[in-house]
């Protein structure tokens, strides 16, 4: 028998470039959120693939940008920061772009600096012609000696296999950190509020979404009458003005009520039992500058 690997490997790359549709096809479960706004991703998500002959663990980080908050330093620390923690990285870039913008440019130096095992993940291959993905190829070769670079569609799910091959090659021999069934190692406390805050980012005009944040206050599981399961979850989205409070709620609460209704269904598919949410709105202003707010964000 082949000797068991594992490793830990994290997917960074500008914002909206494809991470969290990528990890979540990697792993065939939902473990982050995906909306089509940038900087959805705040912390460093780890997600778990169990193979035949090894674990892998993905870290998910939040997308490179330009901070203009303590909130927006922290991603940025986080991102860069699991780095150097790994044994391979993925670095993800848009088929789409022409040259080395200013963010892959400050993620390949990143890259260069840790002298680490990397692969060139190319994303959304299906929106360009072939010649400009072999230029692009040819332009990021120049740069760095990548392990592999494997041109993908993450949201076809598109040589998904082809990227869990190459890494295994480039693993050592180790344990299984997590059990066969585990594929992410947030708590059901952690999705729940993740999938709140993903269901407020797609019904949320664009000044409103990253000024929001959500905490469940309570998470109870009991049996209904019938005796199924059923979890008690009641959860808080605090956001940065008053103004935005009511964009939230929305025209008799119908916003709100169509947060709390799009959560509850994901919530249940995920759990696989009955959910019973309750959402409030509250107002915490600058919170993204509020140190004991940010480092809830730290990971």
């Amino acid at each position: 028998m082949e000797d068991f690997k594992s490793g830990f490997v994290s997917i960074i790359g500008r914002t909206n470039v494809g991470k969290s549709t990528l990890i979540n096809s990697l792993v065939g479960e939902k473990v982050a959120i995906m909306t089509n706004k940038p900087q959805t991703t705040r912390t460093a998500i780890r997600a778990i693939v169990n193979r035949k002959n090894s674990q892998i663990i993905f870290i998910d980080t939040p997308g490179i940008h330009k901070p203009k908050t303590k909130l927006g330093n922290t991603m940025i620390e986080t991102a860069f920061g699991s780095i150097t923690d790994v044994d391979v990285v993925l670095f993800l870039i848009e088929a789409t772009s022409e040259d080395i913008g200013r963010g892959d440019r400050r993620i390949l130096e990143k890259i260069k600096e840790a002298k680490k095992k990397t692969i060139l993940i190319i994303n959304k291959i299906d929106l360009v012609k072939r010649e400009n993905l072999l230029k692009l190829i040819d332009l990021y070769s120049k740069e760095y000696d990548f392990s592999a670079v494997i041109p993908i569609s993450a949201l076809k799910k598109d040589k998904i296999d082809n990227v869990l091959d190459e890494i295994e090659k480039l693993l050592k021999p180790g344990p299984a950190y997590y059990d066969v069934d585990e594929y992410t190692d947030q708590t059901l406390r952690d999705l729940a509020q993740e999938v709140i805050r993903e269901k407020a980012l797609k019904l949320l005009d664009d000044e409103v979404p990253h000024g929001i944040y959500v905490v469940v206050e309570k998470m109870e599981l009991r049996k209904t009458k019938n005796e199924d399961d059923i979890y008690d979850i009641e959860a808080t989205i605090y956001c940065l003005r008053n103004s935005h409070k009511g964009i939230i709620i929305g025209k008799n609460g119908a916003r709100l009520k169509k947060i709390g209704m799009y959560a509850r269904a994901d919530l249940e598919r995920m759990f696989e039992t009955k959910v019973n949410l309750k959402t409030w709105v509250k107002v915490n202003e600058d919170w993204q500058e509020k140190d004991n707010i940010v480092k809830k964000f730290q990971k």
